[in-house]
């Protein structure tokens, strides 16, 4: 496997931008920025001029006409994800999107098959797959060292004031598609579900309880999948005490995780059951210090495309969760319970994550 240098460009640069720009340069020389990209040319030269970077333009199509780029991070509002990203696949760039990729279901799908159609690529940014711990709970199980998984808990709990939904795009249906469950609880149950497998059913519900948004501000699901195990998710912005936590309880041992936004193996914990106290043995064999985040997902992405094959995580990785966070809105909004496959196109909860409106919305507009 040889490895290349690529050229990186990234578009937007608020906050998020800091995180990409700090793995690439930390890549050992693997990429390099080549460009920036913003609508406010002086938040990008002020930008590139704290990373190095030699050019900045005022548009993705500038990037794309005047720049030969391998990839191109997009760090916009999410509503701006779908559309950048079917720019970098017609010019054959490979997209790396910020979550959540898209604003619904159906948009995804549009990227799907755009991917196609393309020689390039795109792949969301979800990092907390990326991390020690989780891929060597995903190596455990796989190899049948923990038992039958039986029981998952997944919350992300977290708080974000009224200032913060001041952000014109934050807690908006049109620009962010969602509340927590698209643009914090992703995260944890994205995670989740790349150590649980496929899911199969889930039940949900959604509430606006004290921010004053268009989306929920909580959301809660029951989860079953394929395999049998069942799960519960919470997802929240108004919980004043935060923590993201992940806990598997399965036949030979208790993991869990809990941090706020990233782990290290120091925020892992392993309880054997009685007569499985060589799981812990297993569990320790490895140790890293390095916190799961944006270096280790783009030190996997550099990975697979040295390879020749789809950087993480792919369009149908990204196609599962997005999926999951339909079904749990659809089954939020109208009390039924959502099985996977079920949100076809012609689904109201397909090209929005509202669908057919929430509870509150009927209220103000009966």
């Amino acid at each position: 496997m040889s490895q290349r240098n690529y050229r990186s460009a990234i578009v937007g640069t608020g906050g998020i931008a800091t995180a990409h720009a700090r793995a690439v340069t930390g890549s050992g020389g693997r990429a390099h920025l080549a460009a920036a990209v913003d609508v406010d040319l002086e938040r990008a030269e002020a930008f590139a001029g704290t990373w190095e970077i030699p050019r900045v333009h005022a548009s993705l199509t500038d990037l794309l006409r005047e720049e030969q780029v391998d990839l191109v991070h997009l760090c916009t509002p999410p509503e701006l994800h779908a559309p950048l990203a079917l720019e970098c696949l017609e010019a054959g760039v490979t997209a790396l999107v910020e979550k959540p990729p898209t604003l619904s279901l159906a948009e995804m799908d549009t990227l799907v098959e755009a991917e196609r159609r393309s020689s390039a690529h795109v792949a969301t940014v979800l990092q907390h797959r990326f991390g020690a711990g989780a891929v060597r709970l995903r190596r455990l199980a796989g190899a049948g060292e923990l038992g039958r998984p039986l029981l998952a808990t997944c919350a992300t709990q977290w708080y974000r004031d009224e200032a913060y939904f001041a952000v014109p795009w934050r807690g908006t249906w049109e620009k962010e598609g969602g509340g927590p469950t698209m643009g914090h609880g992703i995260h944890q149950f994205d995670l989740l579900l790349s150590v649980l497998g496929p899911w199969s059913e889930v039940t949900a519900i959604a509430a606006r309880r004290a921010r004053d948004v268009d989306t929920e501000d909580v959301s809660m699901a029951l989860v079953t999948f394929d395999s049998g195990a069942v799960a519960t998710v919470v997802n929240s912005v108004v919980s004043p005490r935060q923590t993201s936590e992940l806990r598997f309880d399965y036949e030979h041992a208790t993991v869990e995780v809990e941090h706020l936004y990233g782990y290290t193996d120091d925020d892992w914990t392993v309880t054997p059951a009685p007569g499985h106290e060589d799981v812990v043995a297993l569990w320790n064999r490895e140790h890293a210090t390095v916190p799961s985040g944006h270096e280790g997902w783009f030190a996997a992405v550099l990975d697979a495309l040295d390879r020749d094959e789809a950087p993480p995580v792919t369009v149908g990785d990204a196609r599962r969760t997005m999926e999951f966070v339909a079904a749990l809105y659809a089954s939020a909004f109208t009390g039924e319970r959502v099985r996977s496959g079920q949100i076809t196109p012609d689904h109201p909860f397909a090209p929005r994550m509202d669908g057919t409106g929430t509870p509150w919305e009927k209220v103000r507009n009966p």
